[in-house]
């Protein structure tokens, strides 16, 4: 039984909604088509959000088909793009796609998910079925899309590879044969252009569901891998709930929208209580809690929260400090700081260093030239969440 909360929470648009109900209704078991590009490791609460509803159908008895696109990020994604993506190697892909069904099994069941990928029917394609995939679309219909118009009109330069994109993802919905497509709001031009092209080679079109975006750690821009600003779900839970703890009070209720399986009733009654001057730290509390524990458990959810009030209101050590063995030696404190993989260049670290987020055994050094005899015991902490013990 799919719930009315299902065409609500967190849907942005669905295309076309009397024909998805229909289908529903019929009885009929659909295909369901979800795809994600393994451009890194991580699979984050953004892509929670449609993959909590794929399980609400895979649990009504529908078909969930989770297609790793090893092929298509060999172009890479140009949706929401201001420049061309970098292209990944093979072995690249390869190593980030393995790492997906564990993370990807705290939501679905695998069990009864169908795993593709698309490099199945790509891999094999003569350069003559891709002419005739392409000869179905025109310069014009590629062109009219978003992100190549903005490009275009800033004079950036748009690869033709890119253009092939939305191609490859509708090609994936005919050879799936899929009655639904779910993605981000992002998706749309290129799920709509896989309806156009099912309806080109003799198929009913899917329909599309599209969810709202979730905005990542910055409050500003979609949570994505390559803006670094994810929560993945196969993070730790003290540092899940330390990231959720450091979100932007304005993006609260869109966390508890999106990321987190409270129904609308419930999550309009939290806004009230923000609205009514509650502190939002306590509603960040109970944000954290219950997306830990969804991934972790009750039991990891309260002491993750136990180990926040700890460390942050009560100004004690985590528990838990990751040993680091280094070589006892005199250290510039930005290389220092990139040997214990703090910072990844010399102007962040000096950066992290002058704004006053770094500590050695609990006292500040604001000195970006200041050298550090590194010896056995000592303790770094980067910001307030990254803590050093040296071997």
């Amino acid at each position: 039984m799919i719930e009315a909360d299902f065409f609500t929470k967190g849907v942005l648009e669905i295309i076309d909604e009397k024909s998805f109900k229909q289908k529903l209704a019929s009885g009929k078991k659909l295909r369901i088509k979800y795809g994600v590009d393994p451009t890194r490791p991580d699979i984050h609460l953004g892509h929670s959000v449609v993959m909590w509803k794929l399980r609400q159908l895979q649990d009504a008895g529908h078909t969930v088909i989770f297609l790793i696109g090893d092929y298509t990020t060999k172009i890479g994604d140009p949706s929401g793009r201001s420049t061309t993506r970098p292209m990944l190697s093979d072995e690249e892909i390869k190593k980030n796609a393995e790492t997906y069904f564990d993370q990807v099994g705290k939501i679905l069941d695998l069990e009864k998910a169908e795993i593709r990928y698309n490099s199945e029917w790509f891999s094999k394609m003569a350069f003559n079925d891709i002419l005739q995939i392409a000869a179905k679309f025109t310069v014009a219909q590629i062109i009219e899309r978003d992100d190549f118009e903005k490009r275009l009109e800033a004079g950036v330069d748009v690869g033709l590879h890119e253009t092939l994109y939305p191609l490859m993802q509708a090609y994936d919905s005919v050879i799936l044969k899929a009655d639904v497509a779910f993605c981000g709001g992002d998706q749309k031009f290129n799920e709509l252009t896989g309806r156009d092209l099912q309806k080109k080679m003799g198929q009913f079109p899917q329909d599309v569901l599209m969810v709202k975006l979730l905005v990542g750690l910055d409050g500003k821009i979609k949570m994505s891998k390559s803006a670094d600003n994810y929560i993945g779900i196969a993070e730790p839970a003290n540092m899940m709930f330390g990231k959720i703890m450091s979100i932007p009070d304005d993006v609260i209720i869109e966390y508890f929208m999106l990321a987190t399986p409270l129904k609308n009733d419930e999550i309009s009654e939290i806004q009230e209580e923000l609205s009514a001057g509650k502190n939002p730290r306590d509603i960040k509390m109970r944000l954290g809690f219950e997306i830990v524990k969804l991934y972790h458990g009750e039991e990891a959810a309260r002491e993750a929260e136990g180990e926040f009030v700890n460390v942050f209101s009560k100004k004690e050590l985590p528990s838990e400090i990751p040993l680091v063995e280094i070589e006892p030696a005199r250290y510039n404190l930005p290389i220092l700081l990139i040997e214990l993989g703090a910072a990844l260049t010399i102007g962040e670290a000096r950066r992290l260093i002058e704004q006053g987020g770094v500590k050695i055994d609990e006292e500040r050094v604001l000195d970006s030239k200041a050298l550090i005899d590194v010896k056995s015991g000592m303790l770094i902490q980067v910001g307030k969440k990254k803590y050093f013990r040296i071997k």
